[in-house]
C-alpha cells in the first residue's frame, strides 16, 4: 500500500468539464505531493482531442476510461445536461470497480466530482472516502445551484416569467430569462436532473470553485458566511496554460506577429459552440463593416442547436463554403479565418490581441482575465447568459450586443460594438479594468495568495483522512 495521499477525480463528460478538473489536479499535486487518478465516464470512444489531452497528463496523474454506457434508449433530441447526468449515473458500477482497485494499492483520501457528479457520492460513502465538488464555473452560478431547491419550492411559474429579478446573496440581480438553459423548462428532464444534483450539493464535505475573491468578492463572501452549506474554497483562476504545441497553431501566431500591438479582435465560441447560417452571415458582414483586424475561429453552422459541437471537437472537411461570397477575399490582410480550432491560450497571450468576442464559457473567461483582454459577450448555452450578465453589468469588462426580434445580432450592431471595444473610449475603460483583474489573478495564485491558501487548507484536511 502506497502512503502518498491519493485523490480520485470523476469529471462529467465533455472537454469543458475535463480541462478545469485537470488544471486543479495539476496545481494541487505539484504543490502538495499528492497523486491522482482521473476516472473518465463515456458513452462511446474518446474523440481524438480528449485522448491527446489525457495522454499528455503529467507524472502523478493517471487516468482510467470507464467502459462506455449505452444511451440508445434516449430520444435523439435529449438535452445535453440529461445525457451527461445519465452517462454519469450509468457509470457508477464501473466507478465502484475502479474504487476497489485503487483502494487495494493507494491511500485514497478524497473523491472530487464536478457539477453533475454528485451521484458518485454514494460510491465514495460506501468506501468511506470524503466526497468533494469542484465547481468549474462562477461563484454566482454556484450560489444559484445552492439556492435552486428553495426556489423550486417557492415558485410555480417558469423562472423567465417571474415578476422581478432573482437576488442571490452578494450577486447582481439576475432575470429569470438569463438563468442557465437547463432551468428554462421546468417540465424537461434536464431541469429535473439539475434539481436532483443541486439537492445533493449539501452532502459534499467541501466545494471548490474556479473563481477568486477580486473577481466575485460579494458572491464568495456570502457563500463562505453561509452556515448551512459545505465550506467553499475559491481556488481559481485555474486555466489551461497551453492548448497544444505551438506548431499546431503556427499560421495564426505568425499572422499575429505581423499585426500592430493590441489591434486584433479574437473571435471564438469555444469547443462546443455553433451559430446558425444567418448569424454567421451577419457576423461576417459585421466584422467586415467594422474595418477592424480580426482572427476568427469558424465552424460549420448549425440551425438546430447552439451547442452542437459539445461532444464533437473533430474538424470538418469543407471549412469555409458557408461564409458570405467574397468575404474572405475582401477581408484578406485585415482578417484571418481559421477552421474549427486555434491555440486559444497562445492567442490570448499574444501582444497583438486586443479584444475577445466570446461565448462566455467560464474556461475562456478565466483565460481572458489572466491575460487582461476586454470582451464582447455573446452567450450561447449552459450558464453563459449568467456569465455575460456578470461580465457586462457587474464587473463591467464586457460589451454585450443585443439580439433583435428574429433572435439575431445584426451586422450593424456587430460593427458598432467591435469598433467601440477596439478603438472607443468605453473599450479603453474596459481594458483598464481588465488589467486590474489580471494583476489580481496573478496575486491570488502566488505564494501566500488566497487561492494558494485555499488549496493548502484542502491539503491539510485530506492529509488527515
Amino acid at each position: 500500500m502506497e502512503n502518498t495521499p491519493h485523490i480520485a477525480i470523476f469529471p462529467s463528460p465533455g472537454m469543458g468539464h475535463l480541462i478545469p478538473l485537470v488544471q486543479f489536479a495539476k496545481r494541487f499535486i505539484s504543490q502538495h505531493k499528492f497523486t491522482a487518478t482521473l476516472i473518465v465516464p463515456t458513452d462511446g470512444p474518446l474523440v481524438k482531442a480528449q485522448k491527446t489531452f489525457l495522454d499528455a497528463l503529467p507524472a502523478g496523474i493517471a487516468y482510467v476510461v470507464l467502459p462506455p454506457v449505452n444511451l440508445d434508449d434516449l430520444p435523439s433530441n435529449v438535452n445535453i445536461e440529461t445525457q451527461i447526468a445519465i452517462t454519469v449515473a450509468r457509470s457508477l458500477p464501473s466507478l465502484r470497480d475502479v474504487f476497489k482497485s485503487l483502494l487495494a494499492t493507494k491511500k485514497l483520501v478524497a473523491l472530487v466530482v464536478d457539477l453533475f457528479g454528485t451521484d458518485a457520492f454514494d460510491v465514495a460513502n460506501e468506501f468511506k472516502v470524503s466526497p468533494y465538488i469542484f465547481f468549474p464555473s462562477t461563484a454566482m452560478s454556484l450560489s444559484f445551484f445552492l439556492h435552486l431547491p428553495k426556489l423550486d419550492e417557492a415558485e410555480s411559474c417558469e423562472y423567465r416569467d417571474l415578476s422581478g429579478p432573482i437576488q442571490l446573496p452578494g450577486c447582481i440581480p439576475i432575470h429569470g430569462r438569463d438563468l442557465l438553459d437547463p432551468v428554462q423548462d421546468r417540465k424537461n428532464d434536464a431541469y429535473k436532473w439539475i434539481l436532483h444534483h443541486t439537492k445533493r450539493y449539501r452532502l459534499a464535505e467541501g466545494i471548490m470553485v474556479n473563481s477568486f475573491k477580486d473577481l466575485e468578492e460579494g458572491a464568495i463572501k456570502a457563500l463562505q458566511e453561509e452556515s448551512d452549506i459545505p465550506p467553499v474554497y475559491p481556488v481559481g483562476p485555474l486555466i489551461q496554460i497551453d492548448s497544444s504545441s505551438v506548431a499546431d497553431g503556427s499560421e495564426c501566431l505568425r499572422w499575429l506577429d505581423n499585426q500592430p500591438r493590441g489591434s486584433v479582435l479574437f473571435i471564438s465560441f469555444g469547443s462546443g459552440g455553433t451559430l446558425s447560417s444567418d448569424q454567421i452571415n451577419e457576423l461576417a458582414l459585421g466584422l467586415e463593416m467594422s474595418e477592424q483586424r480580426f482572427l476568427w475561429v469558424v465552424r460549420s453552422p448549425n440551425n438546430e442547436a447552439a451547442n452542437a459541437n459539445f461532444f464533437n471537437v473533430e474538424s470538418q472537411k469543407d471549412p469555409f463554403d458557408f461564409l458570405p461570397k467574397g468575404f474572405l477575399e475582401r477581408t484578406n490582410g485585415n482578417g484571418l479565418v481559421v477552421p474549427s480550432w486555434a491555440p486559444q491560450a497562445q492567442i490570448l497571450r499574444h501582444h497583438s490581441t486586443g479584444g475577445f468576442l466570446t461565448h462566455c464559457g467560464w474556461n475562456s473567461i478565466l483565460e481572458t482575465v489572466v491575460n487582461g483582454i476586454p470582451l464582447i459577450a455573446w452567450p450561447l448555452y449552459a450558464e453563459q447568459k449568467m456569465n455575460a450578465v456578470m461580465l457586462s453589468e457587474g464587473l463591467k469588462v464586457a460589451l454585450r450586443p443585443q439580439v433583435d426580434e428574429n433572435g439575431l445580432v445584426g451586422r450593424a450592431k456587430i460593427a458598432k460594438v467591435v469598433k467601440c471595444l477596439m478603438e472607443g473610449e468605453e473599450g479603453k475603460r474596459l481594458r483598464n479594468r481588465m488589467r486590474d483583474l489580471k494583476d489580481a489573478a496573478a496575486k491570488v495564485l502566488s505564494d501566500g495568495g488566497s487561492s494558494t491558501k485555499s488549496m493548502a487548507e484542502l491539503a491539510g484536511k485530506w492529509n488527515k483522512n
